[in-house]
């Protein structure tokens, strides 16, 4: 892989490189949440229904899937710091193009570019971290962790007020302001051609996705990425359904997407920690089966309890993602790990909003789905337990 050399950057330079991760961190899923509370009203615009918004939100993780695949190669051949740059350019433009969008079919293709930068960011931040932060690794690593979740719960909570003051398009396209902000860091921070080195080999790092270890952190992440995209896309019409108002369906999606500031503070140190982090995936399976069996039970009156258990219960993305960057021997395989499992992960976890909202409309109701849901947990813990087991750094 072509990557920056290893050798101390000047400080000027590490600290912009610390700027851009931090402004592309808050950003990764700020076009997911921002997003689901204008659903309604971007159909309403645009005449489309439950099928294109279960649509876009599996188009989202499919993009994760494909770009997790394509980023490792690309960034063997640009560059890490490049890579990053052309991806947060292109979800830039695709924010943009949605907030602009005059079809569904436009709707989809934006959707489409905004998150296949989005997926390659997913993939790269791991390694870039890795690679000019060894020393800090975790501290680096947990700062981008709560800046992704920071996004992730001010977007729908910004989205709302946004959208009644200027329209569902101005809230939807704010968020380019900061990513075009991000792009522009990567661009002045990425090495010029002259400066860059040879540190490893250029051929690809290979690592066997026949490990117990790769199989553990690829449904690990498959079964997490299928309940938290579920949610994400469908939670405010649950409570919508259950008779919530859109104004406490939002606040309910922020509240379950800001306890993951709880984790990101709390689980990769708690992960590096543990000889084995099994206790952790434990934890939150029983977390997210109380939340299925209380929005089965009762799921307007335990709206707030049910948030929060699934908003605790999905603490197995920041234990997954660290999981990678702890097994991994350095930045390349990193690059090479990371792509892999997020690449299938996202692949196995992209059928959830799509097939999970025929099923509801099919069923005309959400218990199958909750039951569903719930019947996969059993997955999450079998693949949580092989991903946990300590074993040797993974050199590819």
């Amino acid at each position: 892989m072509s990557t920056t050399a290893l050798a101390p950057a000047p400080a000027r330079l590490h600290r912009g490189i610390l700027l851009a991760v931090a402004l592309t961190a808050l950003n990764l899923r700020t076009a997911v949440t921002g997003f689901s509370v204008l659903t309604g009203e971007a159909g309403d615009d645009l005449h489309f229904g439950p099928v294109v918004a279960g649509a876009i939100g599996t188009i989202v993780t499919a993009c994760f899937a494909v770009a997790a695949f394509a980023a490792p190669p690309l960034a063997r051949r640009f560059g890490l710091e490049r890579t990053a740059a052309l991806a947060v350019t292109a979800t830039t433009a695709g924010i943009l193009l949605r907030a602009a969008a005059w079809s569904p079919a436009v709707m989809i293709v934006a959707t489409i570019i905004a998150f296949a930068g989005v997926g390659a960011c997913n993939v790269i931040l791991i390694p870039i971290v890795k690679q000019h932060f060894p020393q800090r690794l975790h501290a680096v690593s947990t700062m981008y962790m709560v800046l992704l979740q920071v996004g992730q719960l001010a977007a729908p909570l910004l989205a709302l007020p946004l959208a009644s003051a200027y329209g569902w398009r101005t809230a939807a396209g704010g968020w380019a302001v900061v990513t075009a902000a991000a792009a522009v860091l990567w661009f002045v921070t990425m090495p010029r051609p002259g400066a860059r080195s040879e540190a490893a080999p250029p051929a690809p790092v290979s690592v066997s996705w026949r490990t117990p270890l790769v199989l553990g952190l690829i449904g690990l992440m498959a079964m997490t990425t299928l309940h938290v995209y579920t949610l994400v896309t469908w939670f405010p019409a649950m409570l919508s359904d259950a008779g919530l108002s859109a104004t406490a369906s939002a606040l309910l999606l922020s509240w379950f997407a800001g306890l993951g500031l709880i984790a990101a503070f709390v689980v990769p140190p708690l992960t590096t920690r543990l000889a084995n982090p099994f206790p952790i995936v434990v934890v939150c399976v029983a977390l997210m089966g109380v939340g299925y069996a209380g929005m089965l039970a009762a799921p307007a009156a335990g709206a707030f309890v049910w948030a929060t258990a699934f908003g605790l219960g999905v603490s197995t993305f920041p234990l997954c993602l660290t999981l990678i960057g702890a097994r991994a021997a350095n930045s390349q395989s990193a690059s090479r790990l990371s792509g892999l499992v997020q690449g299938v992960g996202y692949g196995i976890g992209c059928v959830g909003p799509l097939a999970l909202g025929a099923i509801h409309q099919a069923a005309d109701g959400w218990n199958l789905t909750y039951a569903l849901l719930a019947a996969t947990l059993v997955v999450t813990l079998v693949a949580g337990r092989a991903a946990c087991r300590p074993v040797a750094p993974a050199a590819g």
